[in-house]
């Protein structure tokens, strides 16, 4: 039965690619993790992983059941499947959610971080800031003048915000705010909001997608056992032995 095993498990694949993207959610967060302080934001991710791993399991039983056409293990392959893909539903509906909340989040929590700012390489919330001003090109929560209200820059009385906000295209910029144009004009937040957001929509399209893969999986399975069960022929070849 090449064409049903081909259609039945892709599972193996899909779960390699869904630990991938969980990989990938869990360490981009991690350069992000200061800008939010609810450990909700993780779940889809935790998800995401511990149903990669289980597909890994159910795709071999699921390939053995094919097989050996043994009813007891597709059923049970079936019903795993459904689970697997009720649970990437889950995942969708919370993606959601907790999509929509990031803002807020990011909103509540992000003066706070600033305000932590010490301008140190062993300070993790100062190279929290400092990693997303030059990754994502931004300056300050608003823009720039926002590290005029921080307890570094009343401290600093140099007239500067952090380097992290000078362009790359500026040799010797020293942060100044008598060079305004220096520094980049966008601030963080939108774009911390907007990163995070991004992230959250690549959990959502990955549960959509291996969701549909593990529907075609679990409909394949169903074709296998409707077969055995409505025809006693297919049923005494496979009995004596016989390829039908």
């Amino acid at each position: 039965e090449p064409l049903t095993i081909f259609l039945l498990h892709p599972s193996q694949a899909a779960a390699g690619i869904l630990c991938y993207i969980g990989a990938y959610v869990f360490i981009t967060y991690d350069d992000y993790d200061h800008f939010f302080e609810d450990i909700y934001t993780f779940i889809p991710a935790m998800v995401i992983v511990a149903v990669g791993t289980l597909l890994f399991v159910i795709g071999f039983i699921g390939c053995c059941a094919t097989i050996r056409e043994s009813r007891c293990g597709l059923v049970t392959f079936s019903a795993v499947l459904l689970l697997v893909f009720a649970t990437e539903v889950v995942v969708v509906v919370l993606g959601y959610i907790y999509r929509a909340k990031v803002e807020a989040v990011v909103n509540h929590s992000i003066q706070k971080v600033y305000n932590e700012y010490k301008g140190t390489n062993t300070d993790a919330p100062s190279r929290a800031i400092d990693y997303v001003q030059r990754q994502l090109h931004c300056c300050g929560i608003h823009n720039y003048s926002d590290w005029m209200n921080t307890h570094w820059f009343i401290e600093s009385k140099n007239n500067s915000v952090p380097v992290s906000c000078c362009k790359p295209t500026i040799s010797n910029c020293t942060g100044t705010l008598m060079r305004p144009g220096d520094l980049y004009p966008e601030g963080c937040e939108v774009l911390v909001v907007k990163k995070l957001k991004d992230i959250m929509l690549y959990v959502i399209l990955a549960a959509l997608t291996f969701a549909a893969i593990q529907m075609l999986g679990l409909l394949c399975a169903c074709v296998v056992l409707c077969r055995r069960g409505h025809d006693p022929a297919y049923e005494l070849l496979v009995s004596t032995g016989i390829d039908a």
